[in-house]
């Protein structure tokens, strides 16, 4: 009978042990307590069962600077890292796209009406977070503005999405919505309006008179940053029937 090699048990036992005591520190405190690396490490655990994962989250944070730049990372560059593998590299692109899913279907359940400022950000913060591509939603809400549906209008590269104005009257129609409140992203950080997002709203604010579906806004998201058309002013007037 083969001997079970006594360093190995001993490696085993620790590493096992540490996994223990990491998974009762979050069960006891949440995650605000823990370095960057060390939530890697715990979420690791997940996708890594039978490795040590502390050197793995070490090299994500080596390779990539950041732990929003491990989530927001391609990846196929994570599978890259030392321990990786698709595998866990699929897990760990996964979880912004799971917290954006858990955060639309919050507001959906809870219905908060989208008639503050505060509430719209609170909203589209989370919605938008991790994506490294523009992306253009239109907000369908109802006479109480409470959300219908949050219609994603295109996915474009970094510096521009393609909106078409036929497309937004279709999706405001099919959802019946009475208001509408606009919004995109801008991966570079900076949440100011360009000329084209000033146009674009003015262009669709145009398509939607017809059918008497009023713009209550256009938000730029940018990080925790936002631009409101609505607050700065920027808003074109729409003419009511």
């Amino acid at each position: 009978m083969a001997q079970e090699n006594p360093k190995k048990t001993t490696k085993t036992k620790l590493h096992g042990g540490h996994r223990d005591r990491l998974r009762n520190r979050f069960a006891q405190e949440g995650l605000d307590g823990f370095e960057d690396h060390q939530i890697l490490e715990l979420a690791l655990f997940y996708a890594l069962p039978r490795r040590d994962t502390n050197p793995i989250a070490h090299r994500l944070m080596q390779r990539f600077g950041s732990l929003s730049a491990v989530m927001e990372a391609d990846p196929v560059d994570l599978a890259t890292v030392e321990g990786m593998g698709e595998t866990a590299a699929l897990f760990i692109t996964m979880l912004p796209a799971l917290t954006r899913r858990y955060q639309h279907d919050a507001a959906t359940r809870n219905k908060t009406p989208l008639n503050r400022a505060d509430n719209v950000r609170d909203y589209l913060v989370p919605l938008m977070a991790g994506r490294t591509e523009e992306v253009f939603y239109v907000l369908c809400l109802d006479a109480q503005c409470r959300l219908l549906f949050p219609a994603l209008v295109t996915e474009g590269t970094i510096r521009q999405a393609h909106v078409h104005p036929r497309q937004v009257v279709e999706l405001v129609i099919r959802h019946k919505a009475a208001h509408v409140i606009l919004a995109h992203n801008h991966p570079s950080g900076n949440p100011k309006a360009s000329q084209d997002d000033i146009l674009l709203t003015s262009h669709l604010m145009q398509a939607l008179n017809p059918i008497d579906v009023q713009v209550l806004d256009h938000l730029i998201i940018a990080g925790e940053k936002v631009f409101s058309f609505a607050s700065a002013g920027m808003m074109p007037k729409q003419r009511v029937r």
